[in-house]
């Protein structure tokens, strides 16, 4: 041993300060993060002069284990045979009572990994307990306030509060005041006010991971980085103090140790130390004090650099040593002070000098995730703990059940557990094993995670689109009636989806890229069973079908503004499988409702333009898919928006009508229109020329030969007696109101439901072409006022709409193709415009080519003009089902009206108004000239049970009705026709000659 240590001595011994290995080489038993407070230590042996300089001592010191277990299992070893620690309380030896204390308000002791101690523990198993129980308290079952976190909060949120309130001001002014201000232009004031911002936000931060790691051991038992600015001002502090330490001292030793401490931290200008240093001379200080200039530093000290200044410090205010005499006795009271303020603020150099070490250490809680420990209790019974079991999951499934907003920003916080305990297992226990089980855990909970997190996105958006879409009106209604339907409280997932880059385990995460996909997995289950609920129900259920597609639709527009999305058009395209088909789901359905439901079983109602179900059906009913299950967040959103939703469309529910025709032409568009018109027109035809042609042929035998119309003379209860007579086997025909009249309702079902769409698509092209107008420069007369010129007004309006022509603006920035495009659908719309085209007139016209048979015009009339009297055309068949249909029923029976509505009259007079008989038809119906008769003679009887004046109130009916089909039938097959039709194309007949004339 050398009787004298420089300063190269103790630079040659720097290594020794690195890493100093444990004589078992066993891992460190390390306690839970505490709370970094100065803890001042003088028991450094100073007897020995090399100790300062390795600092073997203090290395030692700093690597004790948890000293309140040291405490414990202190007590325990010292209560035995050979000693007593209640004699020696007794003595004044040892204070158990305050040890009772401390035992009590601190109950457990982390020791290493999952692993940790009750502290009373200790003094149950001590040999000398049993006989002194009532003396300790701590062993009690009663759980310290220590571990009641819930009564902690209220000081961890006011100090929280304050920090982050003057982390911010300070952020706020930086930014404002201080971008672009250099290091070197900060004073020696702004580098202490960061030092103890600084400082202060690692102490909170470590005692409250203290809090929460004592909480959960005890419960298993039964912020900004400033790293320039730390490292400059933790320098400035050591280089000043330093220098200005008197270091003239008459004691050689303390001489030596200021003079160590100068040598050991000061940087000076040149490398050198100032010549003439009056601090060296042992002058007596002036009054002013030593004006010593020392550079700042550019780095922060070393670990060696500290330690050593810090240690030899200790050695100059150090109340006890090996020796006599203190060198505290040698310095004055103010440099005393200056030492031990110095020595006290560098204990917090070395942590804030590693200042994003420090604060890993601070925020370390891996401790919360080992589980060997307990696992190794269930002696084999269990290998793996459910991730329900594990504190990270606990803590983030938490936040996610509970759907806190001001939680949820945070949500990815507590994932950050297996980034330490990851760290640890490998930086600490080195053991591969213990990273493996924490890598597949974090899978399997990171999948939960993004499964639960992006459901409940995708549910939140739900129930706000749908909120969105539900008419004010009703909420205010059902407020009213004490019914409230539930306002969305606002959540903060915009945050997470804002994330991009999520490090676990080393692994950068693109967690908006996993949400997205979850997302639109959802939306496309979602429009799934959308159109699945459509297919296990009637055709009624279309409104609520596109309710739910567009409550899909806003969704998908406000999740967009935070996740790229496919298409809404794409992703509907695909559940409804109509990628590839020329036809989807949507409209197999549709069809599929109309050929087994609509047709055979609706009635139409002229008056109310409404299909509703008849009271007696004449078809089986057919059994349905079952209506698949749907949790509320794949329908309307909520419970609350279900049942709100669901009692609108209710009023959709007992009628078809033109609500779910606009919607049939929205959802199908002008393909599925066009497949749904094609399969209608094979019904149509195999009806006319199978069933009804049967029925006709057959009829038309049972008919009259010859039946004219009776003179005026005879009176109208004779005529009704004449022609109840004359088609008597008509009347008495048993299938005519049953399957017959059932057919032709098919047929004027399939015609009503063609109209009814071709009028519901023109509203929606004309919508399309307004909207389309201003694009295409096609721009309303504008209202001139006297003295206003019409053209100079247009050429304004003309002049500020230009921007919108879209084919100018296209042909001149787009491409060719682009080009092209915007000319064919320019000229589609314009031609969509001025054609006037109706798919309705093609149908007829399809329609037309199905009557074929000769049945339906009958043999040339032998008169070369018409029939007159002969009963041989359709239109004399139809007059007699008339007459049957006309005839009043009884009390308890069903009229025509109620049983196949007005699709069978539909059906009648278009197939009169195709084969050109309507004028024949209106002029020799059979009830037609019963309802003149009556009508000039005003007579009521009661001829073969039918009361005559009810009857011709149903003949009169009617005929209104006949005339209003007709009509528009005839408007639509003569909508090709001009004013200009040439006069070759008019048959002309010679009039008819009377009897008496007809031989001269």
């Amino acid at each position: 041993m050398t009787a004298q240590v420089t300063l190269e001595d103790a630079l040659s011994n720097v290594d020794l300060l690195e890493e100093l290995p444990l004589p078992d080489q066993q891992p460190c038993i390390e306690p839970p993060p505490s709370s970094l407070l100065y803890q001042p230590n003088f028991n450094t042996n100073f007897e020995d002069r090399n100790a300062f300089v390795t600092g073997i001592a203090r290395y030692i010191e700093q690597a004790t284990v948890h000293s309140n277990m040291v405490m414990g299992f202190g007590l325990y070893l010292m209560d035995g045979s050979v000693s007593n620690i209640y004699k020696l309380d007794a003595k004044k030896r040892i204070n158990l009572s305050k040890i009772d204390k401390f035992f009590k308000q601190l109950q457990v002791v982390p020791l290493f990994g999952d692993m940790q101690i009750e502290l009373a523990r200790y003094i149950k198993t001590s040999a000398h307990y049993e006989e002194n129980k009532s003396r300790w308290t701590c062993t009690s079952s009663s759980s310290s306030p220590q571990y009641n976190i819930c009564e902690q909060m209220i000081q961890i949120r006011d100090d929280h509060m304050r920090f982050i309130s003057e982390l911010a001001r300070y952020s706020n002014s930086e930014v404002v005041t201080g971008s672009g201000r250099q290091e070197a232009q900060k004073t020696d004031a702004e580098y202490r006010k960061l030092f103890d911002l600084s400082l202060q936000g690692l102490q909170l931060l470590s005692q409250w991971s203290a809090h929460v790691m004592e909480v959960v051991m005890q419960k298993c038992n039964k912020i900004c980085y400033f790293g320039g600015e730390i490292r400059i001002s933790a320098s400035e502090n050591m280089c000043q103090n330093g220098s200005l330490v008197r270091a003239h001292s008459p004691a050689l030793l303390v001489l030596s140790v200021l003079q160590a401490i100068r040598k050991t931290v000061c940087d000076w200008e040149g490398g050198r130390e100032p010549f003439n240093d009056p601090a060296l001379r042992g002058e007596k200080d002036p009054k002013s004090g030593f004006d010593v200039k020392v550079p700042r530093r550019a780095v922060g000290p070393s670990s060696t650099q500290l330690y050593m200044v810090r240690t030899m410090l200790e050695s100059l205010i150090a109340d006890k040593s090996g020796s006599k005499k203190t060198l505290r006795s040698s310095l004055e009271g103010p440099t005393i002070l200056d030492i031990e303020k110095f020595h006290r603020e560098s204990f917090f150099y070395t942590h804030l000098i590693n200042f994003s070490e420090t604060l890993q250490q601070c925020c370390d809680l891996s401790q919360l995730w080992f589980r060997e420990f307990f696992l190794e209790l269930t002696m084999g019974r269990r290998i793996q703990f459910p991730i329900e079991m594990s504190m990270p999951w606990i803590l983030t499934d938490h936040i996610l059940e509970t759907k806190e907003a001001s939680m949820m920003e945070y949500v990815l916080y507590s994932l950050d557990l297996y980034n330490d305990s990851a760290h640890y297992a490998l930086t600490k226990f080195k053991k591969q094993f213990l990273y493996d089980e924490i890598e597949a855990e974090v899978n399997l909970c990171f999948d939960q995670f993004v499964y639960k997190l992006a459901d409940q996105i995708f549910g939140y958006y739900k129930v706000m689109a749908g909120s969105l879409l539900l008419d004010k009106r009703l909420r205010s209604e059902c407020k009213n009636q004490g019914a409230t339907i539930p306002l969305l409280t606002s959540n903060r997932y915009e945050t997470l989806l804002k994330q991009r880059h999520v490090q676990l385990l080393g692994r950068s995460i693109d967690l908006n890229r996993l949400i997205t996909q979850r997302i639109s997995a959802a939306m496309y289950k979602s429009l799934e069973l959308s159109i699945g609920r459509f297919e296990s129900e009637d055709l009624t259920s279309i409104v609520e079908l596109d309710g739910l597609v567009e409550i899909n639709k806003m969704t998908h527009k406000l999740l967009s503004r935070y996740m790229t999305l496919d298409s809404f058009d794409a992703m509907f395209r695909e559940a409804n499988h109509n990628v590839s088909a020329p036809y989807g789901r949507i409209t197999l359905h549709v069809f599929w409702e109309l050929n087994y439901d609509f047709l055979p079983n609706y009635c139409y109602n002229g008056s109310t333009n409404r299909f509703v179900r008849t009271v007696l059906p004449f078809s089986q009913e057919f059994q349905r898919d079952k209506q698949p299950n749907a949790q509320p967040q794949y329908l309307h959103g909520s419970k609350a928006l279900n049942l709100a939703y669901s009692s609108i469309y209710s009023n959709y529910r007992n009628f078809v009508g033109p609500p779910h025709f606009k919607v049939i032409c929205r959802l199908l568009g002008y393909q599925g229109i066009a497949v749904v018109m094609e399969e209608l027109l094979k019904v149509v035809k195999s009806l006319l020329q199978g069933t009804i042609l049967q029925y006709v042929k057959t009829l038309m035998e049972v008919m009259p030969k010859i039946c004219r119309l009776p003179r005026h003379e005879y009176g109208s209860p004779g005529i009704l007696e004449f022609f109840h007579h004359q088609l008597k086997d008509i009347v008495e025909y048993a299938e005519l109101k049953t399957v017959c009249f059932q057919n032709l309702r098919e047929v004027g079902n399939a015609i009503l439901f063609c109209l009814l769409i071709e009028q519901s698509l023109s509203l929606e092209e004309v919508c399309d072409l307004l909207h389309a107008a201003p694009f295409q420069n096609i721009l309303p007369r504008v209202h001139v006022k006297e003295g206003e010129r019409l053209d100079a007004k247009m050429k304004r309006l003309e002049s500020k709409y230009a921007p919108l022509h879209l084919v100018p603006l296209i042909e001149r920035l787009g491409t060719p193709q682009q080009i092209a495009i915007a000319r064919e659908g320019d000229l589609l719309t314009k031609e969509r415009l001025c054609c006037g085209l109706s798919m309705f007139e093609v149908i007829l016209t399809r329609i037309r080519t199905f009557l074929d048979d000769p049945i339906w015009r009958g043999p040339l009339p032998s008169n070369g003009v018409m029939h007159v009297d002969e009963c041989v055309e359709f239109h004399r068949l139809w007059s007699a089902m008339q007459f049957v249909y006309c005839i009043p029923v009884g009390t308890h029976e069903f009229t025509v009206e109620q049983c196949f509505g007005d699709g069978l009259h539909w059906a009648g007079c278009m197939i009169i108004v195709l084969l050109g008989q309507q004028r024949r038809f209106d002029v020799l119906d059979f009830c037609y000239h019963l309802l003149k008769v009556q009508k000039h003679d005003g007579k009521d009887e009661v001829i073969k049970n039918v009361p005559l004046k009810k009857m011709v109130e149903r003949i009169r009916k009617f005929q209104i009705l006949n005339d209003e089909i007709i009509a528009t039938l005839d408007k639509y097959l003569k909508s090709g026709d001009g004013e200009g039709t040439p006069v070759e194309h008019v048959r002309c007949f010679q009039p008819p000659i009377h009897q008496s004339l007809a031989s001269n």
